[in-house]
């Protein structure tokens, strides 16, 4: 006896459910997704776009200044939040990396 898999659409519903959700949208969208996603391809495009020059703003605050200026001042901060902005330093260069990954494929 053999069983014949059928989904009836479900995995695109699931895949139009989940980029709505990426973008944010509710669920009364998923029709419009289904039927016109130029608008919405489009808007993830832009938000592609800002996520990557937000990262970019922040690999240029993380990068020492390339002029020979003064130290700064010194700031004192408790070890907790060193250790987080340490972390965020890392998760920034780890994502430049694998921006610059994909940039060569």
């Amino acid at each position: 006896m053999t069983v014949i898999e059928r989904d009836f659409g479900k995995k695109t519903r699931q895949t139009i459910r989940r980029f709505g959700e990426l973008l944010c949208l509710d669920a009364l969208h998923e029709a419009n997704i289904r039927a016109n996603p130029v608008p919405y391809l489009e808007r993830a495009s832009e938000r592609i776009f800002q996520l990557e020059r937000a990262l970019f703003e922040a690999a240029q605050v993380v990068a020492p200044p390339e002029d020979s200026s003064p130290p700064g001042e010194l700031v004192q901060v408790d070890k907790a939040e060193y250790e987080r902005l340490l972390r965020c330093r890392e998760i920034v260069e780890k994502a430049l990396a694998e921006y610059a990954r994909d940039e060569e494929f």
